[in-house]
């Protein structure tokens, strides 16, 4: 202990407890290392008492922790209003985010169904709805046509007399449908792999400036691709460095084409889902069960084209086919793993990023936790599973969720009740939205990336905080648009890594 003197005279007072060898002794105390064999190490840690057992078993399968203390009478009420809501958006995302898959759209119906199934017995958060996300449908997008692209099915026809290459469109759907579903499952191995080695931690290297560069990119991405389904105007499919960049032009030479039937319906669709999800968000403290505007307008917009046969009157893109039931499962084709096991890594890995961070905000704000490696195996296991049914990757979606909690959903009894709902999309509705104009689902989708285009005005913010994460965002960005959803993400991560080598040398 050091004290200033009284006196005012230069110097310090240095006083220390003076201890004698027993208080010495007493106070700190040493303690002996007991020596123990291999064998009693591996005899304590691999012992399986009862209690052992049960926390292992609640470990891999977190329901048998929530649901015997699920409060039936105080939450299934606020559980089944949230599952309905959600379903109901559940089908529509579904069938638009089956556009940026390129498969047929019913196959966004089981992606939106399966994954639910086992991540209720598997997840550890309570509020995210389990499904397909605009980001990842795109990445899942890009590796399917780069893998069965329209050239691969084109034939020559001579049916009218005169020679003629066409696209046939069935054998391209099936093998666009085996590549998303080969790759779900590939990435479901790669996830439950990461998980069952603990290897959770490695989300935390994607930094939040980083994702939201990429997410942002994305959006831009998505928003592009919905364009061309929007005005209905026939373009290439690019993939790859400077894609985004070929497909703009694209729009730009056969703008003459456009379809002014799906156009107008289009944009009608896009005006009256932003006003309307802008007043569900300003007005929430009022209106306390958000209404469900993409199915209203779906709803309507089905009848419409029905009604007025916009198909054969005015040529108008039309969903045509939902398959009615299930399909049988398939055999991944494992031939197709050495081609596609980068894209699936980066894929996986986006997934469950999206998935955790969304997951941490709820769990944060009800106050309960979420196991990260638990997660990727339950997200693995989801993978693999819907996979086989067919259905591309698995994750959440923010508006999807933020749904499922805003209408009351206390667990994911809400989560299984949306997948019901689907079901019965599946069993028996999808066939009443075959006459549904894509540019509708098309404006749908571009009306839920308002969240993420927004993610720009955190540049100033990033800027004026830490100089170097603003210029993490602008670089993943841009390069997540000019080279690829893939490798943006890459050279945005190598990017933030040098960042931090240059700040320590500095």
């Amino acid at each position: 202990m050091a004290s200033r003197r009284m006196d005012h005279s230069p110097g310090y007072l240095v006083a220390r407890p003076v201890y004698s060898d027993p208080s010495f002794q007493e106070e700190n105390e040493r303690k002996e290392i007991v020596q123990t064999t291999v064998q009693e190490k591996l005899r304590k840690n691999c012992s399986c008492t009862s209690r052992r057992a049960l926390l292992i078993v609640k470990s891999i399968f977190p329901i048998l922790d929530w649901l015997p203390n699920y409060r039936w009478k105080e939450w299934f009420v606020n559980d089944l209003i949230s599952g309905v809501s959600t379903g109901l958006v559940a089908i529509l995302q579904g069938l638009a985010f089956a556009l940026l898959a390129a498969v047929p759209v019913g196959y966004g119906l089981y992606s939106s169904f399966f994954p639910i199934l086992t991540y209720f017995f598997l997840g550890t958060s309570k509020h995210i709805s389990v499904g397909p996300f605009p980001v990842v449908s795109l990445m899942v997008g890009s590796v399917v046509l780069s893998m069965a692209p329209d050239e691969k099915f084109a034939i020559l026809s001579n049916s009218t007399g005169l020679n003629k290459t066409v696209i046939n469109t069935v054998a391209r759907d099936a093998a666009r449908v085996m590549v998303s579903g080969t790759l779900s499952v590939l990435i479901g191995i790669i996830q439950l792999l990461l998980g069952m080695f603990q290897i959770g931690f490695i989300v935390r290297y994607l930094a939040d400036p980083l994702v939201g560069g990429f997410t942002t990119a994305a959006a831009f991405q998505v928003f592009i691709s919905q364009i061309k389904t929007l005005l209905n105007v026939p373009t290439k499919n690019y993939n790859g460095v400077l894609s985004i960049i070929y497909t703009i032009i694209d729009i730009f030479k056969n703008i003459g084409q456009t379809n002014i039937c799906d156009l107008i319906a289009g944009l009608l669709t896009l005006v009256v889902v932003i006003g309307v999800k802008e007043l569900n968000d300003r007005y929430k403290h009022i209106i306390k069960v958000p209404i469900p505007i993409e199915v209203l307008v779906t709803i309507v917009a089905t009848g419409i084209s029905y009604g007025a046969n916009l198909a054969q009157k005015y040529n108008a893109g039309i969903v045509k086919t939902i398959p009615n039931g299930f399909i049988p499962p398939m055999t991944p084709d494992v031939s197709l793993f050495s081609e596609m096991i980068g894209s699936a890594f980066s894929i996986g890995i986006v997934g469950y990023a999206v998935a955790v961070s969304v997951g941490k905000v709820y769990a944060t704000k009800y106050n309960y936790a979420i196991d990260g490696n638990q997660e990727f195996i339950a997200f693995g296991i989801s993978n693999i599973f819907s996979g086989a049914f067919s259905c591309f990757c698995a994750t959440t979606a923010l508006s999807r969720t933020a749904v499922q909690e805003s209408t009351g959903g206390k667990t994911q009894i809400a989560g299984i009740i949306s997948a019901f709902m689907v079901l019965i999309a599946i069993v028996a509705l999808g066939r009443l939205l075959e006459p549904l104009q894509k540019s509708v689902l098309a404006a749908i989708v571009i009306a839920n990336l308002k969240g993420m285009f927004w993610q720009v005005f955190d540049v100033p913010r990033l800027w004026r905080q830490n100089k170097w994460d603003s210029i993490i965002w602008v670089f993943t960005c841009i390069a997540s648009i000019l080279l690829g959803l893939d490798l943006g993400l890459l050279a945005g991560l190598i990017f933030g890594l040098l960042t931090i080598v240059l700040r320590v040398q500095l």
